[in-house]
């Protein structure tokens, strides 16, 4: 029996180009609330991204962020966290003050990038989200690093990061986070807190930071609109977040 259910956001829970949630959605998801079935997030953004989103009238039990390195329960009060090694934030450091590439540093309360293009202009909007502000480092703890180029110029320029994992969620900008954390480590973490199975979950995604949650869940969906690689992965394929993918997966599961 399904306890809980981790939904990613963009292209899964998040249609761009519908501009919101569909109803469809937004309704499964009260229902199996409702049911005492729990709806969390797993994302790769900062929770004050997602405020900005327009997820109007979906309510998480807690969310996953930045590809499990930091967990919040309902209340966004802290449960776990995870940061970049210095060794590896220290290259990156490098490459964000070299400006030659578009590079926002993540941290616990904020984000911003070394410089603007029409690059991360083009990339932002794609994902319904404004261009961030411009800012300096100045010593706090980073938890991840988005770099706005294709994955492989992406891993060539960032080189060698031994603690880190570079994944793709555009296909013109990449994550880099550490290898000790993950969407799946995220969920395990946020499972064990309240009781919860592996075998009693259900994940939803569409990209490659999606893959190792989708094989860690009991029932791994895959959106329509997916990545091959992620659909290969997947327990089950469901139909484009445009067409009722999530609704349509949860009655094939019996749990609407």
């Amino acid at each position: 029996m399904i306890k809980a259910v981790f939904l990613d956001i963009d292209g899964t829970l998040i249609s761009h180009e519908a501009g919101g949630v569909p109803e469809s959605a937004r309704t499964a998801l009260e229902e199996i609330r409702k049911k005492g079935i729990r709806v969390f997030a797993s994302t790769g953004r900062h929770i004050r991204e997602l405020k900005k989103l327009p997820l109007d009238g979906v309510t998480f039990d807690g969310y996953v962020t930045l590809t499990g390195q930091i967990c919040l329960d309902g209340e966004e009060n802290l449960i776990s966290e995870v940061a970049i090694e210095k060794e590896d934030a220290g290259r990156m450091l490098d490459i964000f003050e070299q400006c030659e590439t578009p590079v926002l540093i993540v941290e616990k309360d904020g984000m911003y990038i070394n410089f603007v293009n029409d690059h991360v202009r083009r990339v932002q909007k794609a994902i319904s989200s404004p261009v961030p502000d411009v800012g300096t480092y100045t010593g706090n703890t980073i938890y991840q690093f988005v770099i706005y180029a294709r994955k492989k110029e992406a891993v060539k320029i960032a080189g060698d990061l031994g603690g880190c994992i570079i994944t793709s969620w555009n296909p013109e900008a990449v994550d880099v986070t550490s290898r000790k954390a993950g969407k799946a480590r995220g969920i395990r973490i946020m499972i064990e807190r309240y009781g919860i199975r592996q075998d009693e979950i259900m994940a939803f995604g569409d990209g490659e930071n999606d893959i190792d949650m989708i094989e860690f869940a009991g029932i791994g969906v895959a959106m329509g609109n997916a990545d091959e690689e992620v659909k290969q992965r997947a327990d089950y394929v469901t139909d484009n977040v445009n067409r009722d993918g999530v609704r349509k997966a949860l009655e094939h599961f019996g749990m609407l």
